[in-house]
């Protein structure tokens, strides 16, 4: 059974604690933060690229001059028509039996919209066959203290032969490089699932592995069989977690 921590991410405070937990494994949903934990079963591996050390590979170095024709755009986290229809034909094509197969326009633009924190939303646009514009991936982003966290992205299932979930990785390195950030978090990585074997492609690539965050090595060592003692008791899991130091600062 699927189990996770959460807590919610409101208040003063909620870009400080969103920080901190972000470095020991949280991801953000709207005005949450979560983790997986499940009772056995510790398959769920948080990745992140360190920005400084991270080389592209010659087939990466391919996917960033096939889609070089692409432009960037940010913007504030306010969702539009044009990217729902681009979300909804991404899940129809690649996940369209997965948890958000169901979502309607109103829950999109909630999954976008609610933030408490600094988000923004990476559009990348090209042209279609009439030279008129046209939104080919978007990529919903937050801005840590230490990196860029790709909360969700998706695509024209068009151009799933031009490897775009890659590029739109990539260019966020650059964009993390530009802005002096460390790191760019990917969100989870499951030993073994096809769908998320691309994220261990990237070098420099770390992994949030029993309490600290370490070089991912070789991926066919990590495992996503269940066992009775891979996780540890969730009472232990709540009180190793760091808490930012919310008392106000005394002139």
């Amino acid at each position: 059974m699927e189990r996770k921590l959460f807590t919610a991410l409101q208040g003063e405070f909620a870009e400080k604690l969103n920080d901190t937990l972000s470095k020991q494994g949280f991801r953000r949903s709207q005005n949450v933060l979560y983790r997986p934990s499940c009772a056995e079963c510790s398959a769920c591996l948080s990745a992140r690229i360190r920005v400084a050390d991270f080389e592209p590979s010659r087939s990466q170095r391919k996917t960033m001059r096939r889609n070089e024709r692409l432009r960037r755009e940010a913007t504030s986290p306010w969702a539009t028509e044009e990217q729902y229809a681009l979300f909804r034909a991404y899940l129809d094509s690649r996940h369209a039996d997965g948890g958000m197969a169901d979502m309607d326009i109103f829950e999109f633009a909630a999954m976008i919209e609610e933030t408490p924190i600094r988000s923004r939303v990476i559009e990348y646009t090209g042209k279609d066959e009439d030279g008129e514009k046209e939104l080919a991936a978007v990529c919903l982003t937050d801005v840590l203290d230490d990196g860029l966290s790709m909360v969700y992205s998706f695509y024209d299932p068009k151009y799933a032969g031009s490897s775009l979930g890659t590029y739109v990785i990539m260019d966020h390195i650059e964009i993390a490089r530009d802005a002096g950030l460390p790191y760019v978090y990917l969100g989870y990585w499951v030993p073994g699932s096809s769908k998320m074997g691309y994220k261990a492609k990237f070098s420099s690539l770390e992994i949030y592995h029993r309490g600290e965050w370490q070089d991912i090595g070789d991926p066919s060592q990590y495992s996503s069989e269940t066992h009775p003692l891979s996780t540890d008791p969730i009472a232990e899991q709540v009180a190793r977690i760091s808490l930012p130091d919310s008392r106000p600062t005394r002139g």
